[in-house]
Formats: structure tokens, sequence, C-alpha cells
């Protein structure tokens, strides 16, 4: 009974090892291969799998989360001979874990080095301007090329970012000359058009003021006009009118005419300037005379009270004409003959 109890307790406990060697608990973020006999036959996906004990057993443990590849810093020589220092990152993440782990060798390496290949051949083939310039174009070319050439591995490449571009310091202060240069060339030229709208607002404000100008003249040389015209056509009137009065025969009119350019000559001469002794050939009654004759001819052609009268009266002169005196010379105080 001794041997019996203790061979059914070495076969329960065969069997309990035998039962945990064929259960297999995948974590979360990874997938392993199965071999049987050293030939792959299934993956096991996270959580709780059976294998077959001792005939199956777990080959390679793949991590399936997408991981970081830090790319180291590298020369590069543009094709315009310039060399530059740059270092970038990748990024990726296993889509297949059979052809990760058995189509290639050290993926993580693997990728390193393809990545850094294309790195090379992607910016030599670029000039340093645009190289400098179009870093999201370099990554967008790294991560097309590098997921084509990791395809096969069962690898999906996500990101392929370039951290750093370093030029040389020469090239690098000898850009910063031509930057400066580049910026007061376009100050001046900024500087130029300001001169050149200033030049032209000038001389639109010129034009302008000289239109305005010409037209203030015109618009005067228009009123003179019509001013001159008004009073041609009032002349014109009034001639008429006189004209008239001597075709009826009408004297008051004519002495009103006279006596009015008359006194108008008069006021002329006595407000000249070159004249310092003024002869009068005439007595100073005789002026006030005719003065009030002009004042009776003007009540007789307008009436007492300014009307109009309708018939004007036919009137011969209130005095004869008396003749003309001798007309005494003013000579210098103190003096009474020029020739004395």
């Amino acid at each position: 009974m001794l041997g019996l109890d203790i061979t059914v307790i070495v076969v329960v406990v065969i069997a309990l090892l035998i039962l945990v060697s064929g259960i297999k608990t995948v974590p979360q973020g990874y997938a392993y291969t199965v071999e049987r006999f050293g030939r792959y036959t299934r993956t096991l996906t996270p959580g709780l799998n059976i294998i077959v004990p001792f005939v199956d057993r777990v080959g390679r443990k793949i991590n399936i989360m997408e991981q970081v590849l830090d790319i180291p810093t590298q020369e590069v020589i543009t094709r315009d001979n310039a060399s530059v220092s740059a270092d970038a990152v990748s990024f990726y993440q296993v889509l297949n874990a059979a052809e990760a782990a058995y189509q290639v060798s050290n993926l993580e390496q693997a990728l390193l080095n393809l990545t850094m290949t294309n790195i090379r051949s992607v910016m030599g083939s670029m000039d340093l301007d645009e190289l400098l310039s179009n870093r999201d174009a370099i990554n967008d070319r790294l991560l097309r090329v590098v997921d084509q050439a990791a395809a096969p591995w069962g690898i999906k490449i996500t990101r392929v970012e370039i951290k750093d571009i370093a030029p040389p310091v020469d090239l690098v202060e000898a850009m910063g000359r031509q930057m400066k240069a580049e910026r007061e060339k376009r100050a001046d030229v900024l500087e130029a058009e300001g001169f050149r709208n200033a030049q032209i607002l000038r001389a639109e404000g010129a034009k302008q003021s000289a239109i305005l100008e010409a037209e203030g003249r015109r618009d005067a040389a228009f009123r003179d006009a019509e001013a001159r015209e008004r009073l041609a056509e009032a002349e014109a009137k009034a001639t008429q009118m006189m004209s008239v009065a001597i075709s009826e025969g009408d004297p008051a009119a004519i002495n009103y005419f006279v006596a009015q350019k008359y006194t108008e000559a008069l006021g002329k001469i006595a407000s000249a300037n070159n004249q310092k002794v003024i002869l009068m050939p005439l007595e100073a009654s005789a002026l006030i005379g005719t003065l009030g004759g002009i004042g009776a001819i003007a009540r007789e052609v307008f009436g007492k009270d300014g009307d109009v009268p309708s018939a004007i009266p036919v009137r011969a002169p209130s005095q004869p004409t008396r003749p003309a005196r001798p007309t005494t010379p003013v000579y210098p105080a103190g003096t009474t003959d020029p020739d004395a």
C-alpha cells in the first residue's frame, strides 16, 4: 500500500507539471511565437494560451507596442558640397511578430542602420539652402523610404523626425552676413519705394493744386467776361435809350447825360496825382449853378418823389450863359508874378 500511494502521488505531480507547462500567459503589449521542434507554428496573443507540453515551446517574445529609436548624430555632405551634422528620431511598431522574429536578426540594429543610411541618401541629394528650409519634406521622404524598406520585417514606421541640422561654424557666419546684406538691401528697396511714393503723392498734390488754380482762374475769367458783357449790355442799353431820347427831341435827357459826364471828368481831374496846380476855366458860381441845374434836371426826369413822370416837359435853360471871366492863376505863397 505504501508503494502504491507513492506512485499515485508521483503521477499526480507529473500531471500537474505537464498541465502547468502547457499553459502560457502573455502580457498585454507583447506577442509570443510558438515553435514545435524548432519550427514556427503560431503566435500567442495577450491573455491565457495553451500549448502542447514538451512538444511546443515559446520561441520569441516580441514587443508589439510603438517604440522609439534614437538616431545618433552623423555627418552628411549635401549636393553643393556643404558638410552638416544631423540627428533624428524614429518611431516604429511591430505589426507581424513572426516576420519581426524570423525575417531579420537584431531588429533594432537593422532599423537603426536603415534609417541612418536613408538620412544620408535623402539629405545628400539636396542643396544646403533647401536642406535648411524644407525639413518637413525631408521627414516625409525618410518616412516613405524607411517604411517601404522595413515592410518585409513586419514593421510599420510611424514617424521619422529630424531633430537638428548643424552646419559648420564658418558657414553659419557666412549665412549670417548674407542674411544681413539681404535685409539691408530690402530696407534700401523699401526706403526707395517710400521715397518714390512720396514723390508721386507730392506730384499728385501739385497736379491737383494746379488743376484747382486753373479752374479758379477760368471761373474768374468767366465771371470777368460775364461782368464786362453785362456792363457792355448796360452801356448799349443806355446808349440806345439816349438815342431814342435824342430822336424824340428830349433836351432834358441830353442835358442830364452831358452834366453827368462833365461831373465825372472834373472828379478825375481833381483826383490826379500829377497835378500840383489846377487852372479852372470857370467860376465857382458857374460850377455851383451847373450842379444845381443837374439837380433840377434830375427832378424833372424822376419827379419830386422819385417816380418817373408820364411825360417829360421840355424846358429852356433858366439863365443865359454868361461869358467866362479871365482865369485867375494861383501862384506860390509870397509871390504875385512868376517873372518877379
